[in-house]
């Protein structure tokens, strides 16, 4: 059987300028500065016709297959009896029922909540400046842009998360995410639209403000940034504690213990990435944080002694 090679063909074959990789040739062959993944994506605009479209779409379909995708190994991991022993409640393995039960909230949380706001992301960005065309940013703006989005985003975090846990807002709302209270993957977003809707502004909201004051920020670099968000959020929902967890190595990062302390007690360790705000605000939770507070305590108490007998 004769083949052709349809994405470099410059024969009688080649695609047509109305199909994606006819596209691709014909950006090609006037843009040869701009490498493969670039070309790939000028393509895809140029292609679609509608820059709203190619946005949602692209965005919709990268956010599915990132939180599913980073969710299928730890629903893996769960039914492996040898990672038991890196499991933090590791006597509340969830079943595959509650872990279906959980996927068919998070769809239709994604579908009727998050699908309305991705369609409407770009013109939204395009307002605030946000860059969608090549070339991409170098990598070094890419990483030093992504740090101060994860700092923005855990602060925002922290507040927003420890408001949700006060009488009412827990009650009406955030509620529904401690339904496990031994944390899963997959149950990273099985949350109340309202609480997606909250917490979600800190994801997005932080890179449209860093655009909206500086003017230069590329949909690329938001991207990597929410693919690393999803990340971090469902590995901390993981469950599982490992010698090569990276807290282990970075001491400020929260990962997944902190946040299952967080699950198993209802209260305290309220951030998503790191861990500072609360340890200065004294709402860490767990056996070694009620340890150090009653070292604190007693330390005062002591030290209050010792200036009552120097009176």
């Amino acid at each position: 059987m004769l083949t052709y090679n349809y994405r470099n063909s410059t024969t009688l074959f080649a695609p047509s300028p109305d199909t994606y990789w006819g596209q691709f040739d014909e950006i090609s062959k006037y843009n040869v500065h701009l490498n493969y993944f670039e070309r790939m994506w000028a393509a895809w605009y140029a292609f679609m016709g509608n820059d709203v479209l190619a946005t949602g779409i692209m965005s919709f379909v990268m956010h599915e297959l990132v939180y599913f995708g980073r969710s299928l190994p730890w629903m893996i991991i769960d039914r492996i009896p040898s990672f038991n022993k890196y499991k933090i409640q590791n006597q509340k393995v969830p079943t595959a029922r509650e872990q279906w039960n959980c996927a068919k909230l998070v769809l239709l949380s994604h579908f009727t909540v998050e699908l309305p706001q991705i369609w409407f992301f770009h013109p939204m960005a395009q307002y605030f400046g946000l860059a969608t065309g090549v070339p991409f940013p170098s990598l070094l703006k890419m990483a030093y842009q992504i740090a101060i989005f994860f700092v923005l985003e855990d602060t925002w975090h922290y507040w927003s998360h420890r408001a949700l846990h006060w009488g009412p807002l827990y009650k009406n709302i955030h509620k529904i995410h401690h339904q496990y209270s031994a944390p899963f993957g997959l149950a990273a977003e099985y949350a109340s639209p309202i609480e997606v809707m909250i917490l979600g502004l800190g994801t997005v909201g932080s890179p449209i403000l860093w655009c909206a004051v500086t003017k230069d920020l590329h949909i690329l670099t938001m991207y990597v940034w929410i693919v690393l968000r999803l990340f971090q959020a469902i590995d901390a929902h993981s469950g599982y504690e490992f010698p090569w967890s990276l807290h282990h190595f970075l001491p400020f990062w929260a990962g997944a213990d902190h946040h299952d302390t967080h699950h198993e007690r209802f209260i305290g360790n309220y951030s998503s990435s790191f861990r500072w705000w609360d340890y200065v605000l004294d709402t860490e939770s767990g056996p070694e944080a009620a340890k150090r507070r009653r070292e604190r305590k007693a330390m005062k108490e002591r030290k209050a002694m010792k200036e009552q007998k120097a009176q």
